[in-house]
């Protein structure tokens, strides 16, 4: 006989044990059978005569010789014998599982034996012969009964019932059923040879029997016939049909659909089998499958491995086959080493550097090394290990109630002897030990009285103890040993702290847990998982937290089918199959560990909850980010001000600029008291009751004082005082008794006020507030006496104000009055004194009071006493101009008082009242006057016409805004009466230009010919060209021959803003003045063209900018020789004699000015060429005696000498040139000039005058500024203050004039 593996595959993994293959067997079926219940032993027989028992490994345990071939075989319930008879012989032989040996039992039967059946209850073995006979044997009492011709042909099939009940089936074609005894009690025939017999439960419409009452069996191989015995008289036959086939055997199962492999468990495939498979058979319990082969072969599958698993940190050890145990760390990616064992084991335990498995009372210990692994020992317990756990030295074993600790690798029993091991408990201590567990530093096991124990192994000795009310179970430590999770009696779970000894009850924890895992991943330190066979639950334990350390139920998920958790790391659970493998599954609480951007917003709000629970608040952090919701952001600030998370709550604060809670937080993160520090956070989320007990608790309760006080909780701050600040009550009294007040609760205000008074003068204020209160109080409980001179006494005016008006609410109008006056509220207390009529008083008063409205009711009560004058004294302040008006005139007769009122106020009214008063005294010009100033027009213009004042009213009414209508009126009237100046000046103003022109024309000339002005504006404000050329005719003599003044011309230029020939008109017109020897007016005319043409940016005619210069260089000629700069002035007085021509009615004159200014400057050069060109026959006689010999000398004795003239930078090129040269060789630009020296201008001292805008020396026009503050330029007047100095002054260089 060999073992050999075959090919096969498999859709699960259904691992191959062993295969039998003898060449005995080979062509032939083999016959087999499993033990019963245990399925340890498989017996196998084939054409060689002998039974063969294998253990469930494929090892040969014994071997039954046989006479004849074997022709059945069959185990006892309970696995404990195997009988076997044959062909030739009528002995029954009976192997013993339990001593491994053979023993014979004669069945006293003559003929063949043909069937064996053990009972399925009891220790009944019954024997059917071929011709018809029955045996049965009875194994417990070794009693046989033998029952003669039960049949009358061979027995052929036949099963036993739950009952005791025996079926059998023969060749005669009957079917009988037969008690313990060997009794028949129903028999029936059928129509063709029985097979496959069994029993069943049949499940009527009318009851549900649990009883098997029906056997059912093949007939003929083609039908099945189902036999009722409570039914004996209605057998059911179910044919099939011919193209079906034989039956072969039949069960309850299930149908599978070949196309859909789903539920499918494995497929077996045998590649070397090419005759087919013959039989297969399951163990028991479903773990080993055996198939045989029609070619005598023998194939054992494992199904379904034992569960056996453990964990330390990380590693796992599991069993992968029946003699093969796994150890693996996916975490650490480390590679699995496979461990064979030597027994199949019933425990498995992995520590840190060991792997222990065993059985029974044995275990066998493996070092683990980086690829290999060593077995170091087996050690034997007193008595049956129940499990056993590992730390990196130690092995703790629980057997019977007791726990073994001792070291795994003990050299020998040296010094260290008592720390090599220890039995628990202790000899004394009676309770039995249920469970336990061993981390790195302790031993901790329950008891069946439900204490806890922690032992200490580095000091040897018991460190904690915890007691429970009933028994403990199972206990599961984290892995540092600081939290246990425990499962008592009834079945429900806790947590214990053995640090600070608490104990926090798991909620919601299922009665059919079996075990816990903690989270092995660093960072999630209070994450567990409970499970049963189908669920996982996720529990946090929420340690820090502001309410108090916690257990919440995270969610909870489906476990696949037969999958035991072993290891818990980051969400991911590792469990052993059935199958021997690892499967990993996420926790459903863990999804949000999957790429984030996949999923929409209503997961990642669940995502967001599951972070929330589970304290991951940086994955909170990222899906916040991506949820991007004020609300998301919210809720994990929330929950880390929950946990006590302050650094991540300020990070989150600031991220959605919630600047309040930051400043808030960065204020509270550093106390170092828990308590406090979690009063604070409470307080921040609204939680006041609780955050009110932290403080309590904590080393400053005081705060819960003070955040009552914050809230307003008056009755809880004063209740907290009592206790925490006495000192505190009258403030928070107060406080409490303001907020009373507000709410109309006056009685408990008063009480309140009153306890707030402290008497000491250090709180003076508060006492001045109480006693305030406590006035006003008294006041609102009708107590008004007391409230009055409270009031009265204290000394706060607005105190007196606000008794006053509850009192003057309450209609007691006196008292309200006093206190009015008391606090000088004097409109308030008039205003009282009035409703009671008391005149007297308000008299008194108001000179004091303010309120027009007071006045105005005195001065009404006055006048209709007849008291006028302190009546109009009243209506003054009452600031009633008509009511003033009407007495002055019509009482006191003072009209002058009147009418000044009437033109500082405007008042219609009293303008009226004036007007009529004035019309009655016939002073009808004042009365005109009045009723335009009272917007009676019509009025006056009648009385105007009625009585010649028609001027009187045009003057007025041309100074108010007039309609076109009185002024249409008023040019009508002049124009009848051949008023043409007044005519067109109204026409004008009502817009009509034309009749306006044609009046101004006719109008006689006076001196200042007011009316060609009026005929200019007229015509500009027209815009109209006849009448424009109609004007210019006039003004060119065209219409009478007499050409009038070209200032008039030019004045219509600019009205019709034709600035181009309104500046040629200039330039003849200051022509005309230079003349005439009128340099300033012609200087004006110039300069007032040059701004207009600058204004409207017009380029200036160049010829303009000329003449203004040279002008201009006259005027400050007198300027400089005035404050006795001569050389600035000889400078000027040369550039206006080198342009003598514009001067021609003051050419001797200026030229003698130039040689004297000159010889004085030392500019003798210059002098002299001015003083020849005096000494023309021309000019000669015209000189001015007093000055005509020093000429004439010198230009007798000729001095040539000539100060140099200093140079200075062009503004545009920087070239440098004289100073008072104007034009650049450089750049042949025109240079701007200075309106205070008359030299052309540089870049670095530049200003300008704020009126006119032009140019000058910074330095030079300060200087000139100090002496005379007026513009040379516009004549302006120019604080020194206004002068700045330009920087850049580029956009003064851009040319304005043509060049």
């Amino acid at each position: 006989m060999r073992t050999r593996g075959a090919a096969w595959r498999a859709v699960g993994a259904m691992k191959q044990v062993f295969t039998l293959l003898e060449k005995a067997w080979s062509g032939s079926p083999v016959q087999f059978a499993w033990q019963k219940t245990l399925g340890n032993f498989l017996a196998v027989t084939g054409g060689d005569r002998i039974v063969k028992i294998f253990d469930r490994h494929g090892q040969k345990r014994n071997e039954i010789n046989l006479p004849g071939n074997c022709v059945a075989m069959d185990w006892d319930k309970d696995g404990d014998t195997l009988a076997v008879i044959t062909d030739k012989s009528s002995t029954i032989y009976l192997w013993d599982a339990n001593t491994n040996k053979t023993s014979q039992l004669d069945s006293g039967m003559r003929d063949a034996m043909s069937i064996l059946l053990w009972s399925r209850v009891g220790t009944l073995l019954a024997v059917g012969t071929t011709k018809g006979n029955l045996l049965i044997y009875n194994r417990q009492t070794s009693r046989k009964i033998p029952v003669l011709g039960k049949h009358s042909k061979r027995i052929t099939c036949g099963c036993w019932s739950t009952e005791n009940l025996l079926a059998l089936g023969g060749e005669d074609k009957m079917i009988t059923i037969s008690n313990q005894e060997g009794d028949t009690i129903r028999q029936t025939s059928v129509s063709s040879d029985p097979s496959d017999m069994q029993f069943s439960v049949m499940k009527t419409d009318e009851r549900i029997s649990t009883r098997e009452s029906t056997v059912s069996v093949v007939v003929g191989k083609k039908t099945l016939f189902l036999f009722n015995l409570n039914d004996p008289d209605n057998p059911i036959d179910l044919k099939f049909q011919q193209p079906y086939g034989n039956i072969v055997t039949y069960r309850c199962i299930k149908i599978h659909d070949l196309s859909d492999l789903r539920e499918m468990y494995a497929i077996i495939n045998l590649d070397d089998e090419n005759k087919g498979v013959d039989q297969l058979a399951w163990t028991d319990d479903g773990q080993l499958l055996a198939v045989s082969t029609r070619r005598g072969s023998l194939h054992v599958f494992l199904t379904k491995l034992p569960v056996l698993g453990d964990a330390c940190s990380t590693r796992i050890a599991y069993l992968t086959s029946l003699l093969e145990v796994t150890v693996a760390n996916h975490v650490e990616r480390e590679l699995p080493v496979t461990v064979s064992v030597e027994v199949e084991p019933s425990f498995v335990a992995i520590g840190v550097y060991h792997l222990a498995v065993g059985m029974n009372n044995r275990a066998w210990f493996y070092a683990l090394g980086e690829n290999n692994v060593k077995k170091l020992k087996d050690v034997e317990y007193l008595g049956t290990v129940a499990s056993i756990h590992l730390n990196s030295d130690y092995a703790a074993a629980l057997f019977e109630g007791k726990v073994q600790l001792h070291m795994i690798e003990s050299e020998s029993l040296d010094a260290q002897e008592e720390r090599e091991t220890r039995l628990f408990p202790a000899d004394d201590d009676k309770s039995r030990i249920l469970c336990h567990a061993l981390t790195g530093d302790f031993l901790i096991y329950g008891t069946d009285t439900g204490v806890i124990h922690y032992f200490y192994i580095e000091d040897w000795q018991y460190v904690n103890e915890y007691r429970h009310p009933v028994s403990v179970r199972k206990i599961f430590p984290d892995p540092n040993g600081t939290k246990l999770v425990f499962i008592d009696d009834k079945s429900d779970g806790f947590v214990y702290c053995p640090v600070n000894d608490r104990l926090y009850e798991i909620p919601d924890f299922s009665p059919t847990i079996k075990g816990i895992l903690w989270e092995n991943w660093p960072m999630d330190k209070g994450v567990f998982a409970a499970y049963d066979d189908d669920k996982v639950y996720t529990y946090v334990f929420h340690k820090d937290a502001i309410q108090g350390s916690k257990i919440i139920l995270a969610g909870s998920m489906e476990v696949p089918f037969s999958h035991k958790p072993l290891l818990l790391y980051n969400g991911e659970l590792t469990c052993q199959t059935q199958s021997g493998k690892t499967n990993n599954i996420y926790l459903s609480t863990h999804s949000f560990l999957g790429n984030l951007k996949d999923f929409g917003p209503n997961e990642l709000a669940q995502m967001l909850t599951q972070t929330l629970i589970l304290k991951r608040f940086s994955e909170a952090w990222e899906v916040c980010k991506l949820l991007n919701d004020q609300s998301g952001w919210n809720e994990l600030a929330r929950a880390c001000l929950y946990h006590m998370e302050v650094d991540f709550a300020i990070r989150v604060y600031r991220a959605f600029g919630n600047a309040g809670m930051v400043m808030s937080l960065e204020q509270i993160k550093g106390i170092e008291d828990h308590n406090l520090l979690a009063g604070h956070l409470a307080m921040f989320t609204s939680d006041f009751s609780l955050a009110q007990d932290l403080y309590l608790a904590s080393t400053c309760p005081i705060a819960a004082l003070e955040m009552r006080r914050d809230l307003q909780h008056w009755d809880s701050a004063l209740h907290l005082a009592k206790c925490l600040a006495p000192d505190q009550i009258p403030f928070i009294s107060k406080e409490y008794a303001v907020q009373l007040e507000f709410t109309g609760d006056y009685v408990n205000a008063l009480a309140h006020y009153e306890k707030g008074i402290t008497g000491d003068n250090k709180y003076q204020e508060h006492d001045e507030a109480c006693l305030a209160g406590v006035a006003q109080m008294s006041i609102r409980m009708g107590d008004i006496r007391r409230g009055v001179n409270q009031a009265i006494k204290h000394p706060s005016r607005l105190l007196k104000r606000d008794c006053g008006a509850i009192l003057e609410s309450m209609k007691q109008f006196s008292e309200a009055a006093q206190l009015y006056e008391k606090g000088q509220y004097y409109d308030k207390a008039a205003s009282v004194y009035i409703r009671c009529k008391n005149w007297a008083k308000v008299g008194e008063l108001l000179p004091h009071v303010s309120s027009p409205k007071i006045h105005l009711q005195y001065a009404k009560a006055k006048e209709a006493d007849g008291r006028y004058k302190e009546a109009v004294i009243a209506y003054e302040n009452a600031k009633q101009w008509d009511s003033v008006i009407r007495l002055y005139l019509d009482h006191l007769n003072n009209p002058e008082k009147a009418v000044n009122i009437v033109r500082e106020t405007q008042s219609l009214d009293g303008a009226k009242m004036v007007a009529r008063f004035f019309l009655q005294l016939g002073d009808y010009g004042s009365a005109i006057q009045f009723l335009v100033m009272s917007k009676c027009n019509n009025e006056a213009f009648t009385l105007a016409q009625q009585h010649n004042k028609m001027e009187i009213y045009a003057d007025i009414i041309s100074s108010e805004n007039t309609t076109n209508e009185d002024c249409q009126s008023i040019a009508l009237y002049f124009e009848g009466e051949k008023k043409h100046f007044q005519a067109g000046k109204f026409f004008l103003l009502c817009g009509q230009y034309a009749r306006a022109l044609k009046h101004f024309l006719k109008s006689p000339s006076t001196e200042d010919n007011l009316a060609i002005e009026m005929a200019i504006e007229t015509v500009g404000q027209a815009k109209d060209e006849a009448l424009t050329n109609q004007l210019i005719d006039y003004l060119m003599g065209e219409s009478d021959g007499m050409p009038k003044d070209a200032k008039y011309l030019f004045r219509l230029y600019m009205a019709l803003k034709q600035y181009r020939e309104a500046a040629r008109t200039a330039i003849i017109i200051a022509r005309e003045e230079q003349c005439s020897g009128n340099y300033r007016n012609a200087h004006d005319v110039l300069f007032s063209m040059y701004s207009e043409l600058k204004t409207q940016k017009i380029k200036i005619p160049s010829e303009m900018a000329t003449n203004l210069m040279i002008l201009h260089s006259y005027i400050l000629v007198k300027t400089h020789v005035k404050r006795g700069d001569h050389i600035k002035g000889a400078r000027m007085l040369i550039r206006i004699a080198n342009n003598i021509s514009k001067f021609p009615s003051h050419i001797v004159p200026i030229l003698t000015s130039a040689v004297i200014e000159c010889h004085r400057a030392g500019l003798k050069n210059s002098a002299f060429s001015f003083a020849a060109m005096l000494m023309r026959p021309e000019y000669r006689n015209k000189i001015d005696l007093k000055y005509k010999k020093k000429i004439e000398a010198m230009v007798r004795r000729p001095d040539i000498s000539e100060v140099e003239e200093p140079t200075t930078s062009c503004p545009y090129c920087a070239f440098l040139l004289p100073e008072c040269e104007l034009l650049c060789p450089g750049c042949k630009n025109n240079l701007p000039y200075c309106i205070a020296t008359g030299r052309h201008m540089v870049r670095d001292d530049w200003t300008v005058c704020p009126h006119c805008d032009f140019p000058a020396l910074y330095s030079e026009f300060k200087i000139m500024l100090q002496s005379e503050n007026i513009c040379p330029m516009c004549s302006e007047r120019i604080n020194i203050v206004h002068l700045k100095k330009i920087n850049d002054c580029t956009q003064y260089l851009k040319t304005e004039v043509d060049q």
